[in-house]
């Protein structure tokens, strides 16, 4: 993949970081999206899980502008069934949450860098939950 969606999603990822809210406000998100979801966080470090979101964000747009994608293939196995157990539908589940907290966050939001974010994210999100 990588060019120029890559670039744009890219840079609406560097205008999300600036504010350590956005991470805040995923997890609201996510974890409202269902309670299953909720669920698997009761005891979490939610600190130490924002600073992970914000890793595993940044492998993935890295991996659309052409990195290895030996980091995301590590995070399939630790999400896989013998794992994390996360399932597929989750990753669903996931990408909506980050896409209505990219909608809050980035002043430059429209329905075209909605589209750049799930087109540059989905094959590193496939490759992950591939590893089921």
């Amino acid at each position: 993949m990588g060019g120029p969606l890559a670039d744009l999603v890219f840079q609406s990822y560097g205008r999300c970081c600036k504010d350590e809210q956005f991470f805040v406000d995923f997890y609201t998100h996510f974890m409202g999206s269902s309670p299953a979801i909720k669920e698997r966080f009761a005891n979490t470090d939610m600190p130490a899980q924002r600073h992970l979101l914000r890793n595993g964000i940044m492998q993935l747009v890295l991996f659309a502008r052409g990195m290895s994608d030996r980091k995301l293939r590590a995070l399939g196995e630790s999400h896989n069934r013998h794992g994390y157990n996360i399932p597929a539908e989750w990753y669903v589940l996931w990408l909506d949450s980050l896409m209505k907290t990219v909608a809050k966050h980035d002043p430059e939001y429209d329905r075209s860098l909605e589209k750049a974010w799930r087109d540059v994210l989905q094959p590193g999100i496939d490759m992950i939950s591939d590893a089921y």
